[in-house]
């Protein structure tokens, strides 16, 4: 550090760094000299890092991550914000910034503030443009609208409705958008039917601290999602299409047509596969299929997203440099390569409108148009700064996405490449390259560029996946490994010259090759599956568990210096809380339709008749790789026609009553009375109703020297436009800490859980 050049500009950010660092050991420090000598070293070391860092301009690679903490901080609130506190806020921090430019480190504390008040903005912004009615309470009845997008599915199809009319909704409470399968019938997009459907509201998290289904139905626009029984008849609109709608719908049935296509001529899953590569339309992918790929950690082949867009806009570029290289004028007197550029983007472009502009998709498209832009201004296309900037773009336009897995996976493999890539180009080039011949020398660089690749990948997506899907995939390297070859230099080439040879009808060579390759990626994907423990579920933790992996995976690759190791802390104090989490006592689904105790063997025992789909997130939360449909669930659980009974692992019994004699009872003689029935009148046991439910969703119970302390879904949601209950009035909290009384007493109805 001692030898770096000590030029004026170095000595006055050096000296306006450690002057933010004490001057003098602490008095308490103990040691004399030789300590006081340690920490001057320590002092030196810092302050010579961070100018290092700020020499090479990393400080504005944090400004996405303030954002970041602006958003969390918006999505935090218990009502929602008014828009002018956070804009004030901004700019507030971004005159100081200004006034204060000649103090570094202050002026970048100010931009740092200024930055996290824009994303607290950007997501309020984004609420207020998106808002629409979303369904209070189950109905049944007639629903009128036009059709925007059909999806095949293996039985029926899925719809999405621009509604128009709602039996029984006013037209201010009516949803905008609502999502329905259907078994038969046959409808195209633009249609304006008319149907009797069954619509609920959008589902709130299956557990508690789970994934929250409604809110991200809120932002993709959709205020219920259900199903239609009976026939569908097409009606006359009410009005004429609006020109987005009717473009939206060109775009569908022209994605639809091809989806046909190439499914038709690739045959089986993989001209499922194909199609859903280059359409979007993953409809006709089966579940089967779907768990191969996942357990083979290769199921992101199927979403539209950084690789495809990378892929696709690659071959785009190369064709087009290699076209225009091929003629010596115009290699010599035009820019080819900027040209090349510009036609990827475009390409890119064209490709995230026809496949559907899902939302993965979009944020790989900024991502590709960032970098290809770069190059139009000759810059290095894959820097850490572009994937900042693509990183600001995506959350100041959709500040919701930081919150799912999608752009936490994404973002965080790319910057762990990029990293990783900063590193090599700095390594020692004094070494002799590979003594292998030509095509030894190839294929090993090529096979080591997957191989690390897809390491980097595979660990910094791990805790994002670990926390969301609550699975491990140990043997996805084995699956990329063998899957990634086909994708990248068959599938994804064949699906460019297919969709270029498709409007002159000479696209069947082209969909039969992807078909091909597809097939033997699936078979691979299904080799890897069949391997013991190739999908390892782990017990899920906090969302302050994956902040500390968040933190030391930002701080090991935005960091060049010595203070990138620094990293090793939050990761420790991560790995120490997700190994040792805690697991709930009682489940209890958010209708009270079931529940889940653990026994005395550590295990969740089902009681009532909880969804399938809830019953899968239970167990996965849990660890627990049981099937929903395993017989040993029910194990410990004693059932009649009125009620279940069973016991926790410490012994206190738990009753899931079914009717109003069988709650009677057990409040007598159960520790623990839930039921799916509204309840007011007194229960000596502590009691969760359908009331308590209703308000609160579903509901954890832990196990507390004074009795029951709840965690709900709904608990500390507040009053937000996604929220699926209303707070009570201040006189009747919205919760409350259960605790067992001395002796048990008519004096706790649960109904605030």
């Amino acid at each position: 550090m001692a030898e770096q050049p000590a030029s004026p500009e170095r000595q006055g950010a050096l000296k306006a760094v450690a002057g933010i660092l004490p001057a003098r050991v602490p008095p308490f420090a103990l040691g004399g000299l030789p300590l006081a000598e340690r920490f001057r070293d320590l002092r030196n070391w810092l302050a010579v890092s961070l100018v290092l860092e700020a020499e090479r301009r990393r400080p504005f690679l944090w400004l996405p991550v303030a954002m970041g903490l602006g958003i969390l901080l918006y999505f935090a609130a218990d009502r929602e914000p008014a828009l002018w506190a956070p804009l004030v806020g901004f700019t507030i921090a971004a005159g100081l910034a200004v006034m204060l430019r000649e103090r570094p480190v202050i002026a970048a504390f100010c931009i740092a503030i200024a930055a996290t008040f824009a994303g607290f903005a950007a997501g309020v912004w984004r609420t207020a443009d998106i808002a629409a009615p979303m369904l209070e309470r189950p109905r049944i009845g007639k629903v009128s609208g036009f059709v925007e997008s059909v999806e095949a599915r293996d039985a029926g199809a899925r719809l999405v409705l621009l509604v128009t009319d709602m039996a029984g909704l006013p037209t201010e409470g009516r949803p905008k958008r609502v999502r329905v399968n259907i078994r038969s019938g046959t409808v195209a997009p633009g249609d304006h039917i008319t149907a009797t459907a069954r619509l609920l509201p959008p589902p709130g998290p299956a557990r508690a601290g789970g994934y929250d289904f409604g809110r991200d139905a809120f932002f993709r626009g959709l205020g219920a999602v259900g199903s239609i029984s009976g026939n569908i008849a097409l009606s006359p609109p009410p009005q004429a299409r609006p020109w987005r709608l009717a473009l939206d719908v060109e775009i569908d049935k022209a994605r639809n047509a091809l989806t046909q296509r190439i499914a038709a001529v690739g045959g089986g899953q993989g001209g499922a596969v194909a199609a859903a590569l280059v359409t979007g339309k993953r409809g006709l992918i089966t579940e089967a299929t779907n768990n191969d790929l996942r357990a083979a950690g290769i199921y992101h082949i199927v979403s539209i997203s950084g690789l495809h867009m990378v892929l696709a806009a690659g071959t785009i570029f190369w064709l087009v440099r290699a076209l225009l290289v091929a003629s010596q004028t115009l290699a010599l007197n035009w820019p080819v390569k900027k040209i090349a550029a510009v036609t990827a983007m475009f390409g890119a472009t064209a490709y995230c409108i026809f496949s559907g502009g899902d939302v993965a998709t979009e944020r790989s498209l900024i991502m590709t148009l960032v970098m290809l832009g770069a190059i139009l201004v000759d810059r290095a296309a894959l820097s850490m700064r572009n994937l900042a900037l693509a990183a600001i773009i995506v959350l100041l336009r959709e500040p919701d996405a930081l919150l799912g897995p999608s752009f936490q996976m994404s973002f965080g493999a790319v910057a762990a490449l990029i990293a990783f890539a900063e590193r090599w180009d700095r390594r020692d080039q004094s070494k002799p390259p590979s003594a292998l011949p030509w095509p030894l020398h190839a294929f090993w660089t090529a096979s080591l560029g997957i191989l690390v690749t897809t390491v980097l990948a595979t660990a910094a997506t791990a805790p994002f996946g670990a926390f969301h899907f609550q699975t491990f995939n140990p043997f996805g390297l084995l699956g990329n490994a063998m899957a990634l070859p086909f994708v990248s230099l068959c599938v994804m080439p064949a699906a460019v010259f297919g969709v270029l040879a498709y409007p002159f009808g000479l696209d069947r060579p082209a969909w039969a090759l992807m078909g091909f390759a597809s097939d033997i990626v699936l078979k691979a994907a299904h080799w890897v599956a069949t391997i013991d423990h190739s999908t390892v579920t782990v017990v899920a933790f906090g969302p302050a568990v994956l902040l500390c992996f968040s933190a030391s995976l930002l701080w090991l690759t935005l960091w060049t210096t010595g203070l990138r190791w620094l990293a090793v802390l939050p990761l420790i104090f991560g790995v120490a809380f997700a190994a040792k989490p805690e697991r709930p006592a009682i489940l209890i689904e958010r209708d009270g339709s079931g529940i889940a105790v653990r026994g005395s063997d550590g295990r969740l025992a089902i009681a009532g008749k909880p969804s399938r789909f809830v019953v899968q997130q239970w167990l996965a939360s849990d660890g627990d790789s049981r099937p929903p449909d395993d017989a040993s669930l029910r194990t410990g659980v004693i059932c009649d026609s009125r009620a279940c009974v069973t016991r926790t692992a410490d012994g206190r019994s738990v009753s899931y009553a079914r009717d109003r004699i069988a709650i009677i009872e057990d409040c007598r003689r159960a520790d623990l009375v839930v039921t799916n029935l509204p309840w007011s009148a007194p229960c000596e046991a502590k009691l969760v109703d359908r009331m308590a439910l209703s308000r609160g969703g579903a509901t954890s119970l832990y196990r507390t020297a004074g009795g029951w302390r709840s965690h709900s879904s709904e608990m500390g949601a507040g009053d937000r436009p996604w929220s699926r209950h209303k707070p009570a009035p201040p006189a009747q909290p919205a919760t409350v800490q259960i605790q067992t009384p001395p002796a048990r007493a008519a004096d706790s109805d649960v109904d605030a859980l």
